[in-house]
């Protein structure tokens, strides 16, 4: 990071570009480097050429710097080659910095960064991903914000880390038969052996997640084996434990309701079942109501519980296992009571849907211990929340028919009738197919014309969107061949997809023109960089007293001959372009541009 003298690297002086925070040598014997330069630093007077001139590399977080940034850099091991470098932090502020010994790497190349943010700044200018603990500005303007910042540069070889998931829980002691899922929380190996501790034979996949099934009684040690043999080590072991036992407790509960026909009084009973070794203790369940905050106690099994609810409604009840003395803790049995002193049949369902269609029916009934459905279609069922599908389009009328003999009136019925609609049907064509390279594609909607908007993915991470038949054209930026897909739209809301693979051919290419007359309509109004295969540049204009005057890393976006909303004079401006291809050559080019009035 520190020339020896101002010639052996390009914009460098003889101070030095990083303050550094956190230093690496891992596994795999490369080099990592965090740091940080400018801003505070020359501001305190200590002497350093801030990061500018530090090199970025193709997925840098941050390929630009205002010269006061954060750097992160990964040098292979022997000094090889720069394995990663880029610069993260704020545009413009007081400038990044921290304070010594906030900042680690772990042993797999992973750093943990502190950051001093947002000093002197508005509140948005740091990058925050989505999901933080805190976006936005905490302090006062003038002030600084702790940031938090963890990288995982995946540089130090192989690693195994073995998840146990028990239906759904992350624990590992379950009831047998005893179904687990394992899984390597990591998942960059390219082989898995996996040994379950039972007796069994070692499984060898290329999976990452695996079911496995304990039949009897036992404490097994899981043995995980990632094998990648391009990686510095080769592999990694990582163990877990998994116990399989008996002693599981049978859920259950009743109820009934307690009072006349307008009461809201129910009574509850643990109706459990223990183990016979191992007899439940009178704090081993409590219960759980949605209209109350809480666990109420259940004491003793068997014993009963009043409850009154407040109001006419549905309510969650649930009665709880917790008592870790069972192999089944923590355990639930939940039933949905229909609360009401008048029985209301009452059912919500989208008043459309798409053939085949699957209705999804939210019962809403105050009251109702039995129910009767009625699908307009020669189905019925009995099931409180139903379910039910439709193959073909035309309308049908639902009708449900609510019994609850502990209300006044016992029973109430309603009906709402659904259309299912038709799908579309989706097509396209292509050309040229094969590809012409440095040629863009055109697609050829052939869809059904009942389509009223039509829905491209290109398969590059471009999309658009139409509202006719019209042809679309795409030029692509690399050679590869990218699944396209076309989602077509009825009036109905409807969709039908087809994707198709369309191969590509691309020759990275790329000049700038050598002037422009800026203010005029058309291609010659602006300046920008004209070529095929750019995934990265950085273009920057300056004028003959040597200031930057336009600066661009996007490919389409060009300069108008204007500098801080001021047309600029007629004249000569030079330009260094600095860009990397999808194939990953890199070029430098530097020139001149006439700006013509």
């Amino acid at each position: 990071m520190v020339p020896t003298n101002d010639d052996e690297i390009p914009g460098s002086t003889k101070f030095p570009n990083l303050s550094p925070t956190a230093f690496l040598v891992d596994r795999c014997e490369n080099v990592y480097v965090s740091g940080w330069g400018g801003g505070l630093d020359i501001s305190e007077n200590y002497n350093n050429s801030g990061t500018t001139g530090l090199t970025p590399t193709t997925g840098a977080i941050k390929s630009s710097t205002d010269g006061d940034d954060f750097y992160f850099f990964v040098l292979q091991k022997n000094a090889s080659s720069q394995l990663y470098g880029s610069f993260f932090g704020q545009n413009n502020g007081l400038g990044d910095h921290v304070d010594g010994g906030t900042s680690r790497f772990d042993k797999q190349g992973v750093i943990y960064q502190s950051v001093c943010a947002n000093c002197g700044g508005p509140d948005n200018i740091f990058p925050v991903t989505a999901g933080a603990v805190a976006r936005h500005n905490g302090a006062l303007p003038h002030f600084c914000n702790e940031a938090a910042v963890k990288i995982a540069f995946n540089f130090a070889g192989l690693s195994a880390g073995l998840k146990i998931g028990l239906k759904g829980r992350g624990d590992s002691l379950g009831c047998v038969p005893l179904d687990v899922t394992l899984s390597d929380t990591v998942r960059r190996a390219k082989n898995y052996v996996w040994h379950f501790g039972d007796l069994t034979p070692d499984l060898a996949t290329t999976d990452y997640t695996v079911q496995h099934t304990y039949t009897a009684v036992g404490v097994y040690r899981v043995m995980l084996v990632a094998i990648d043999s391009n990686s510095c080590n080769g592999r990694d072991t990582s163990y877990r434990t998994v116990i399989a036992r008996t002693d599981r407790a049978v859920m259950d509960f009743g109820y009934e309701k307690v009072g006349d026909c307008q009461s809201l009084n129910y009574q509850f009973t643990n109706l459990s079942t223990a183990p016979a070794t191992k007899p439940f203790g009178d704090s081993s369940f409590v219960w759980s109501f949605s209209d109350h905050t809480g666990n109420i106690p259940a004491g003793p099994v068997t014993s009963t519980l009043d409850y009154s609810f407040k109001a006419p409604g549905t309510y969650i009840v649930k009665l709880i296992l917790v008592d870790t003395g069972y192999c089944n803790y923590p355990d639930t049995v939940t039933k949905t009571i229909r609360v009401s002193p008048l029985t209301k049949a009452q059912f919500v369902t989208p008043a459309t849907g798409c053939a085949p269609y699957t209705a999804i029916i939210d019962n809403t009934s105050l009251g109702g211990l039995q129910f009767a459905w009625d699908f307009g279609d020669g189905v019925t069922s009995t099931d409180p929340v139903p379910t039910h599908l439709y193959p073909n389009p035309g309308s049908y009328t639902i009708k449900l028919v609510v019994t609850d003999t502990t209300t006044c009136n016992k029973t109430d019925a309603t009906e709402q009738t659904i259309l299912v609609s038709g799908r579309p049907t989706a097509n396209f064509s292509y050309g040229p197919n094969p590809p012409v390279a440095n040629t863009p594609i055109i697609f050829t909607n052939t869809s059904t014309p009942d389509g009223v908007r039509f829905v491209w993915d290109f398969g590059d991470g471009d999309s658009t969107v139409q509202t006719s038949l019209d042809t679309t054209r795409h030029l692509y930026n690399s050679t590869d061949t990218f699944l396209v897909c076309l989602v077509a739209f009825n009036q109905y809301g409807c969709t039908d997809t087809l994707c198709k693979p369309v191969a590509t051919l691309i020759h990275p290419l790329l000049d700038v023109p050598n002037a422009f007359t800026p203010g005029r309509v058309g291609q010659n109004g602006i300046v920008k960089v004209m070529g095929f295969g750019i995934t990265r540049l950085v273009f920057r204009i300056y004028n003959r007293w040597g200031q930057m005057v336009f600066q661009s890393n996007d490919p389409d976006l060009g300069w108008d001959g204007t500098y801080q909303g001021n047309l600029q004079p007629l004249g000569v401006y030079a330009y260094t372009l600095e860009a990397e291809f999808s194939n990953g050559t890199r070029v430098n080019k530097k020139g001149d541009i006439t700006l013509i009035r």
